[in-house]
């Protein structure tokens, strides 16, 4: 992933939130723009080409290059729980003759609720229902149905993309086991798709409540713990699906996680604040950090999420670059009594320090910086 530059560090670039790896880091940039601008003012910059130049004093304070591992990394708040919730809507009318329990896991070929006492039953597919299915009808919802009829241990068919009377001959007996009239027509609002099993978040409706097209009767989720992370709209180089992340439950426990999906988002503003683009993260963690959270339905976590890297690098304080007259930065290099300055090349940035490269430079050099 792409490192920040200097130039975004010195543009005031908002520091992580949490700022637990990288305390003062903005102070500590502050600090260095104070130091090259007295530094230039005083007409200390030199060029910093093949041949170093001498300074013309002593610096202030020095320190040594060192070498050492670095990570470009953010801390955000997290919600440990089953992930964002979707809600099902009513597609037919009638009466709410049966509903589930807030908690309840649902499976496959189950009543989701009922209507006039016939189940709207549950099945898996990423294609929603949208129209009625019977012989003729050609899609991927048709397939999504043929395969969960197969599933459910229905045959005589061939799961594809079309509905066939042998599909319909599959989905009278569908139906007759479901109590339902054996028409071999699927109509609209007979089965709701989710992605797998289901986890009853919230009911929206009451038993003997009226039942209308629109009319929303739950909400869901998935029924595995994930984290969920919402990132401001600049941080989204952070949040790459496949990513590791480290996560601290509530017990103090740090885990690995894993991010499985992104997507941005609009969180509505609160009073007269406009609404906010967020970056959505869910994470997946381990099934023993599951097992551990088994009696919390919600908790807030801290997630650390890394977006670079670098091993085995010469980092020095942000404060001991200084500024060259020719463009770029450089350190100056104590040596006895004098100094010069070696152009650097500035790497990753992080905790207030930053990776260097240049010509002669090594692991417990001297260079300067500021008190």
């Amino acid at each position: 992933m792409a490192s920040a530059t200097l130039d975004e560090k010195v543009s005031g670039r908002r520091p992580r939130r949490r700022g637990r790896k990288i305390v003062g880091l903005l102070a500590v940039v502050a600090l260095a723009g104070a130091a090259l601008v007295a530094a230039s003012n005083a007409g200390l910059l030199k060029g910093g080409g093949a041949t170093p130049s001498a300074a013309a004093v002593l610096p202030p304070a020095t320190t040594q290059i060192a070498k050492e591992t670095l990570e470009d990394t953010l801390d955000a708040d997290g919600e440990l729980g089953y992930g964002p919730a979707t809600t099902a809507v009513s597609r037919k009318p009638g009466t709410i003759t049966w509903l589930p329990g807030s908690g309840d896991q649902i499976t496959r070929g189950k009543a989701l609720y009922k209507i006039d006492n016939d189940p709207v039953v549950l099945m898996y597919g990423g294609t929603p229902a949208y129209r009625d299915l019977r012989t003729g009808t050609e899609g991927r919802d048709v397939r999504n149905l043929e395969r969960n009829l197969s599933e459910l241990g229905y045959t005589g068919f061939t799961v594809d993309d079309e509905y066939t009377w042998a599909t319909a001959e599959a989905v009278m007996e569908w139906q007759d086991d479901q109590g339902l009239e054996e028409t071999g027509v699927v109509e609209l609002g007979r089965v709701v798709f989710a992605d797998g099993k289901v986890r009853v978040d919230t009911l929206e409706s009451q038993v003997g409540q009226p039942a209308a097209p629109g009319q929303k009767v739950l909400s869901h989720t998935g029924t595995t713990k994930v984290v969920t992370v919402r990132l401001d709209a600049e941080d989204q180089r952070l949040a790459k699906q496949g990513a590791r992340v480290s996560v601290t439950l509530p017990d103090g426990e740090d885990v690995t996680g894993k991010i499985t999906e992104v997507a941005t988002v609009i969180v509505p503003g609160e009073g007269n604040e406009e609404p906010e683009t967020k970056v959505e993260a869910l994470i997946a963690i381990s099934a023993k950090a599951r097992k551990a959270t088994a009696g919390l339905d919600q908790a807030s976590v801290d997630v650390t999420f890394t977006a670079a890297k670098r091993e085995d690098v010469l980092t020095v304080p942000i404060v001991s670059l200084v500024a060259l007259r020719e463009g770029g930065f450089g350190v100056e290099v104590v040596e006895g009594a004098g100094t010069r300055y070696v152009a650097v090349e500035a790497g990753l940035f992080s905790g207030g320090r930053v990776e260097i490269s240049g010509d002669g430079l090594a692991e417990g050099m001297t260079v300067g910086t500021v008190k």
